[in-house]
């Protein structure tokens, strides 16, 4: 079953993303996942500040600078992960080296109309 493994921090913390350990940590943690033959993909997100938000109201498309929620906390990176159960990926996400300092939400993907590279899964 795929989790999304979310990593949600603060801004003083996301200013810390270019520490050298931190960068370090990020990659052992990346090749551990691919080592183990479980990374579906992921990536790490830029702040807030560069987001844009769109929604579709009565048939009108609705552009707004920012995030969809403005919070001390955000989300500022993740992963996909394939593994047999729920115990399993909070094993993982224990691991990853943003867990010590912040925190990993762990969710369950349900399928997908958008999968690419084959046929849509379909939730149960």
């Amino acid at each position: 079953m795929k989790y999304a493994l979310l990593v949600h921090q603060s801004q003083e913390v996301f200013d810390r993303r270019d520490d050298a350990a931190v960068l370090a940590a990020g990659r052992a943690y990346g090749q551990a996942l691919q080592a183990a033959g479980i990374f579906v993909g992921g990536a790490g997100l830029e702040s807030p500040l560069a987001a844009t938000t769109v929604r579709v109201r009565d048939g009108q498309r609705q552009v707004h600078d920012g995030p969809y929620a403005e919070s001390k906390e955000f989300l500022a990176g993740f992963g996909i992960i394939d593994v047999p159960d729920l115990d399993t990926a909070l094993e993982w996400a224990a691991r990853h080296p943003a867990a010590a300092f912040t925190s990993v939400e762990v969710r369950p993907l349900l399928g997908s109309h958008f999968s690419v590279g084959g046929p849509a899964a379909r939730p149960a």
